[in-house]
């Protein structure tokens, strides 16, 4: 049986080591080990601390107390820190230090467990000559020790399933200054810092171009609110210099990095982006976009309106990964908020449920949070057109509509899910558009926006607009999950206008989206019917009737989103394909 106890670990490894053994393989090693034996070793026993392991550049210790623990770690880097300072720049030497306080199991001199790998985890986050803390050392030593501790946030680490609340430890006296330098703690948002891109064809002229389009991108990207981005001057300082990806993302205090290339050949120009998530230099997603170079200004708009559009959804897939990581015991109202928008998405009525849950338990933590108002007005729209027009929930949806655009009045994602829900339930288009209009005034790269757009106006029975909106959305963001919309309103203009082929085409490519979204199946079995290809109508009818298995003609009129003479012709040509009435 093995031995488990309660114990400190630090976990400490010199900066840089293997360049330094590149360059002064002897040298470095004798001044670790005499570091070792005549500092490290020393402090550490004072502080009736145990060293169980010894690697080339660092060492893993155990104490029984936490304010031992970080008491040897802040003497420690003090010492070193006299000690460089008295030595020449090639022979200084700095520590990486991590601490954290949990179970380990004992195997002889040995130690293993999670409470060992995060220790180790949190070390490659400190600074050089700086200590990174966990949560719960905190939590043990902060009513006894003099030190201070600034927040680093949730962090997620390499081969550790939930984050890590980490702390940095800031020593008595250290100024302001310093402490202003240190890396900023991540925003509770989506972050990203944008970098200058590489110009890799020898044409001096394309760097004026790589850089307009960067700034084009900057520009675009701080007009959504929903994301936080740093600024031009802060991210073309690093340009034309080898630096590593995370060490950027540290210093700028941001959780994804976009960085790419440009390349010019004959009269096209070839474009290459990548997202990379900062912490573990992970790429998240990567694209090519190409264009002609006759009208370079023309094209430099077309190209950042697509990275943009396709970045805005594929940072919010992340972030929904993220928070599907975090404890639930530590989830705040953006948490919340990022585990509802699956289930919204989904649109079914389990999973509008699920989705509702969520939102409850971010707008209990901010009552003012415009886009959960958003989401959850369209949820119980979701619930009252699909589950029984129960009157509450019309009014609950109405409710957090109004909540949504009046507390949003900033918020594009906010806003067009307000005016979306409000139009399907009022049928007031007029307040509706004008609240869409502000939407993609604040944000002209928003697919979600153009695609909501792209409904009301079908609702309105505007249908150029509508299909103008609709394939703007699904060109900005190909991959969107609510792409299905936009195939709905152009599914829907098309059976209003005699289209029938390209209802069917279009009710096809909505139901690849979302494939149980009902009101695209029942669009699919009236395109067929409005062909006379009953047959294809009557096997839609069956795979309609498989998502939804109480669905009925009746309950889909009532549903009165479009004029009445519309909902009938539709409900005509599912009465040919024998669907319940």
């Amino acid at each position: 049986m093995m031995d488990r106890k309660l114990a400190a670990i630090l976990a400490a490894d010199v900066v840089g080591y293997s360049a330094l053994m590149e360059r002064d393989e002897t040298g470095t090693f004798e001044r670790l080990t005499a570091i070792r034996r005549a500092l490290i070793e020393p402090e550490i026993a004072k502080r009736r601390g145990c060293i169980f392991k010894l690697m080339g550049d660092g060492l893993l210790a155990e104490f029984g107390s936490a304010v031992d623990a970080v008491e040897c770690a802040v003497s420690l880097q003090r010492a070193l820190n006299e000690r460089n300072a008295e030595v020449p720049q090639s022979e200084r030497l700095e520590l990486r230090i991590g601490l954290n306080l949990g179970e380990v199991i004992v195997d002889g001199d040995d130690r293993y467990g999670e409470g060992v790998n995060v220790s180790a985890r949190l070390q490659q986050l400190a600074d050089p000559g700086g200590i990174c803390i966990s949560g719960k050392v905190v939590r043990e030593v902060e009513k006894t020790l003099t030190f201070g501790f600034e927040s680093m946030g949730e962090q997620q680490v390499k081969n550790i399933a939930e984050p890590i609340t980490v702390y940095r430890l800031v020593q008595e006296g250290t100024s302001p200054e310093a402490r202003l330098a240190r890396p900023p703690a991540l925003p509770n948002k989506p972050s990203i810092a944008v970098l200058a891109f590489e110009n890799m064809s020898g044409d001096p002229q394309q760097e004026y171009f790589a850089d307009g389009l960067v700034e084009d991108v900057i520009t675009n990207l701080s007009k959504i609110p929903s994301l936080f981005v740093i600024a031009r001057n802060s991210t073309f300082a690093y340009k034309s210099r080898a630096t590593d990806i995370r060490q950027i993302a540290r210093e700028l205090g941001v959780r994804y990095v976009l960085e790419g290339s440009i390349r010019r050949a004959g009269n096209r120009l070839r474009i290459t982006a990548q997202l990379i998530e900062g912490r573990d230099a992970t790429h998240i997603w990567a694209e090519r976009f190409e264009g002609e170079t006759e009208d370079v200004f023309d094209l430099q708009d077309q190209l950042t309106e697509r990275i943009v559009g396709t970045l805005e959804p594929t940072i919010r897939r992340a972030e929904i990964e993220r928070a599907r990581r975090k404890r639930p015991d530590s989830l705040d109202a953006y948490d919340f908020f990022l585990r509802a928008l699956p289930h919204s998405y989904a649109n079914s009525p389990a999973d509008t449920a699920e989705a509702l849950r969520f939102l409850g338990e971010a707008l209990r933590l901010d009552p003012r949070y415009a886009c959960a108002h958003g989401y959850a007005a369209w949820g119980y729209e979701q619930r009252f057109l699909r589950g029984g027009f129960h009157p509450e929930d019309r009014a609950a949806a109405l409710t957090h509509a109004n909540a949504a655009l009046s507390t949003g009045g900033d918020d594009p994602q906010a806003l067009c899910l307000g005016a979306f829900v409000y139009a399907t339930i009022t049928h007031d288009y007029d307040r509706s558009i004008n609240a869409l209009d502000r939407a993609l005034t604040l944000d002209s790269n928003s697919s979600l926006a153009f695609g909501l757009s792209a409904m009301v106006h079908m609702f309105n029975e505007s249908y150029d607009r509508a299909r103008e909106h609709a394939f703007r959305a699904l060109r900005l963001s190909p991959l969107d999950p609510m792409n299905y919309h936009s195939y709905l309103a152009l599914a829907w203009v098309s059976l209003f206008t005699a289209r029938f082929e390209d209802a069917v085409k279009y009710s096809t490519l909505g139901i690849q989206v979302n494939p149980v979204f009902s009101i695209l199946h029942a669009s699919l079995v009236a395109s067929y019917a409005s062909l006379d290809r009953l047959e294809a109508a009557r096997a839609a009818g069956r795979r309609l009737l498989e998502v939804a298995p109480g669905w009925t003609i009746s309950a889909f009129v009532r549903m009165d989103v479009v004029r009445p003479q519309l909902m009938e012709g539709m409900a005509s040509a599912l009465r040919k394909a024998g669907l319940p009435e």
